[in-house]
């Protein structure tokens, strides 16, 4: 929560319960004008929000009580009054529980060399749109580039998350029976990016970055914040309607396709039954390896691996285009291509480093890689990042990536995490039990992400041979990793 309104609740907290001997001390006009000032501070520095509703109707509450009340008269605790203060209480808890759970909340100062600006950009591919039921449909995206830049910049920054998210967000969360003003707060948001400022002139390497599944594509601030900050162009896919939303030049907003999505899953426990069952047996990892092989043929999942990994290489398709004319313009270094993501699209990462000879190294941040990984092996560099997860949760990864690479393979872990601490998600939702995070603070949960994805590209894209990866574990208790090099662990 913000200062002011902090100081809000605990001054609706404290004074209904103070006693009328201590506020006659005080005349009534100072008490009236001192709560007037402090909602007046409130609403001009902050600005007001939503959340807050409970604590400024106390406020009103407030006034009116002191307007009217006689504090000579003897006080009398009646049946009536009893009301009152339970009433009181119960619009407390709510005042305090409301703007907790959903704070304007503040996301890290990136630290690399550059300020950070942004760009949209519309793309039309030769794709058939599998999703929607028009079969001429052809497959649009709408990708976020991240880039460094070197303008003095001031003045507007961009908005936290763009429109079709916030709506996708909380439609899916709220089951859309919340209003869209209910997720404007996010406009209270300080973000530490830039539209359209100038792209430092010097040539970047390039990163593809895919989102998880029904997440918001562009909520990964921190993460991509940081890592543009310290000199790279990030390309923030949109995978059409399966992210939350998309908004298109024309002003049409595309959605996540929940029918799809049923429709598709229909046969899900058909494949994962059989691999949970094969985790609980008492059975070997070759037989194991065996079932899971199996069972994951046909799963649904693999084909929107392979879908998405499409969307990637398209999109790297172009990047000689934009690298000859417009506002990239000899800006990219082809040279240096690399391709990470979160969740499903961690698994997409991967699956795109095995079919584009163009990617130089590639980084799953918490997905399982459902496709063809489990029949064959990487050669080039490759960064598995893992949750925490607890000891029952079914490891598909030690079978997908039983052969890891011929070069690098990382192998690591973020201890006390959670699925959704590669995102926004726990400065956005900072109670673990509802946001579904780790104990493991937010921040610094970020900042070893971070570190370690921009030290395996530097390493494995930049080609500096001067990082190391494997190090951050030295320097974090929290960090887990082993480093294999083709058959050997290092």
């Amino acid at each position: 929560m913000r200062a002011l309104e902090i100081i809000l609740l605990f001054f609706v907290t404290i004074l209904p319960f103070v006693k009328r001997q201590s506020i006659k001390k005080i005349p009534k006009k100072y008490w009236i004008l001192s709560i007037c000032l402090l909602m007046i501070l409130h609403f001009s520095v902050e600005g007001w929000r939503w959340q807050m509703t409970p604590a400024y109707l106390l406020m009103v509450i407030l006034i009116w009580r002191m307007y009217v009340i006689d504090i000579n008269k003897p006080y009398k605790l009646t049946f009536r009054r009893g009301l009152g203060y339970l009433g009181l209480i119960m619009l407390l808890i709510v005042g305090w529980i409301l703007p907790i759970l959903l704070p304007v909340f503040s996301l890290p100062e990136p630290t690399g060399a550059y300020k950070v600006g942004t760009k949209w950009i519309h793309v039309k591919t030769d794709q058939d749109e599998v999703i929607t039921k028009d079969p001429n449909d052809k497959r649009e995206l709408m990708v976020k580039i991240w880039y460094p830049s070197t303008t003095t910049v001031s003045g507007k920054r961009e908005p936290y998350v763009d429109q079709a998210n916030r709506l996708g967000f909380i439609n899916k969360y709220s089951m859309g029976f919340l209003p869209s003003f209910t997720i404007n707060y996010l406009d209270r948001v300080k973000t530490h990016v830039y539209e359209d400022i100038t792209i430092a002139k010097e040539t970047f390497p390039v990163l593809i970055f895919s989102h998880g599944y029904g997440s918001k594509s562009t909520g990964y601030y921190a993460l991509l914040t940081e890592i543009a900050s310290q000199g790279y162009v990030i390309i923030n896919m949109t995978h059409t309607y399966e992210s939350l939303g998309a908004t298109f030049p024309d002003g049409t907003m595309k959605f996540f396709d929940y029918e799809y999505q049923s429709n598709e899953s229909k046969e899900s426990m058909k494949h994962i039954t059989p691999i949970k069952d094969a985790f609980s047996a008492n059975i070997s990892f070759e037989e194991r390896h065996a079932i899971l092989r199996k069972a994951s043929k046909g799963y649904f999942v693999s084909d929107m691996v392979e879908r998405w990994s499409n969307d990637m290489v398209d999109i790297i398709d172009l990047l000689e285009n934009w690298n000859d004319k417009g506002f990239f313009k000899e800006r990219l270094d082809l040279n240096k291509i690399g391709v990470f993501g979160h969740s499903r699209g961690g698994g997409a990462a991967g699956q795109v480093m095995i079919k584009d000879h163009r990617i130089k190294a590639a980084a799953n941040l918490d997905g399982i890689q459902w496709g063809e990984m489990m029949d064959t092996i990487y050669h080039k560099p490759f960064l598995y990042i893992s949750a925490d997860w607890p000891v029952e949760h079914e490891d598909i990864n030690s079978h997908v990536y039983r052969h890891k690479s011929t070069d690098y393979f990382y192998e690591s872990k973020l201890l006390q995490s959670g699925h959704p601490n590669f995102m926004d998600i726990p400065f956005m939702i900072p109670l673990q039990s509802i946001a579904g995070t780790g104990s493991i603070d937010a921040t610094l949960g970020m900042k070893i992400t971070t570190q370690l994805v921009t030290s395996f590209f530097d390493r494995h894209v930049k080609n500096d041979e001067r990082k190391d990866p494997s190090s951050l574990a030295k320097e974090y208790e929290l960090l887990e990793m082993k480093v294999y090099k083709g058959d050997s662990i290092r």
